[in-house]
């Protein structure tokens, strides 16, 4: 009689650790469904509701006593359920070919000749609204010997722990070239974090002009932006321009699935911090990529006078520089920045 107590407890862990299993593999599937089944909402929502009266019928048989000669069945049918979802899961697979939205309807590929790079499809878009804009996209050269500087753009929209980074190479003659891992929407498609988890989205490696793509942020959509010199040697900005070039040749060749955690805008920055300092560790700052300045600059990769985060934002916001046309944007929204440091020759 002594153990009857410890034993009710046990029992009572065993049941609500199965009942947390189910409920997470029950949300996990339903929002698989939802984001993947069918373009039909009524054939998706049923189907939806199918899987979710199979997860209660096992879920009641670990509660319910009067119900406990059916838990064998129940969740045998679940799990075979369940494997059959995970079957159909593992057959979606990304694609380059869909009706993709105009500003990501091509992808940037480079052609290496030396330290000469020709970049094919870079954006460089004249946006008057969203939806209102005239489309160019362009091929250039550049030469990686010649570059004078990084800079980390990132770009606020709703929360402070989350921001889409951007990466600029600047080069000796003037011009910035910005390259941003985004999602590869389809036409009319709109962005969901939440399908981001759910294979709604392929990944794409843009290049653009920064009259274009950060221009965007600041002056249509009104998001709040800021600019980081990032600290970084020669050799390290021509490694760094390659992996990025890398990146979207291999993207142009082999579709790729964006995820909202794994394989986004950070994933690229946090292997540019590895490519600036190796022994740099995954840090909770570069998943939010908001909190990302206050990394980069406890690790002393960002070059600024400033001793403290608080004022280093302040002075990297460029939202007040930027308004204006998009002819001398990359000089305006420099106009209140600190000088740049000599290269190493």
């Amino acid at each position: 009689m002594t153990y009857k107590p410890a034993l009710i407890f046990l029992t009572f862990l065993a049941q609500a650790f199965f009942s947390l299993v189910l409920i997470i593999i029950t949300i996990w599937g339903s929002l698989a469904l939802y984001y993947q089944l069918s373009e039909s909402r009524l054939i998706t929502y049923a189907v939806i509701a199918l899987w979710v009266l199979i997860a209660l019928l096992a879920f009641s048989t670990i509660w319910f006593s009067d119900l406990q000669q059916y838990r064998k069945p129940a969740f045998i049918g679940f799990v075979i359920v369940f494997a059959v979802l995970l079957v159909w899961w593992q057959t979606i697979k990304p694609s380059l070919n869909r009706d993709w939205a105009p500003e990501v309807s091509q992808t940037v590929t480079a052609e290496y000749t030396g330290d000469i790079v020709r970049l094919n499809h870079i954006r460089d878009f004249d946006w008057r609204t969203e939806q209102d804009y005239t489309i160019n996209w362009k091929s250039a050269d550049y030469d990686l010997s010649k570059i004078q500087s990084v800079d980390l753009f990132l770009s606020y929209w709703s929360s402070p722990a989350i921001a889409h980074t951007l990466v600029s190479f600047g080069f000796d003659d003037g011009r910035h070239v910005v390259f941003s891992a985004e999602i590869r929407k389809k036409r009319g498609q709109a962005f969901s974090e939440i399908g981001g988890f759910f294979k709604d989205f392929e990944l794409a490696m843009i290049a653009a002009e920064e009259s274009d793509i950060v221009y965007l942020r600041t002056n249509v959509r009104g998001e709040r932006v800021y600019r980081y010199h990032v600290d970084i040697a020669p050799e390290q900005a021509r490694q760094l321009f390659r992996l990025y070039t890398d990146t979207g040749n291999r993207l142009s060749k082999e579709a790729g699935f964006y995820n909202t955690l794994t394989a986004n805008c950070t994933t690229v920055v946090f292997d540019m911090a590895r490519i600036l300092d190796p022994s740099i560790a995954l840090d909770y700052r570069v998943l939010l990529s908001g909190y990302l300045p206050e990394y980069m600059f406890e690790k002393q990769l960002i070059v600024t006078a400033e001793d403290n985060t608080q004022s280093m934002r302040l002075n990297a916001d460029i939202s007040e520089q930027a308004k204006g046309s998009r002819e001398g944007y990359s000089q305006r929204i420099r106009t209140m920045a600190m000088p740049l440091p000599q290269a190493a020759e």
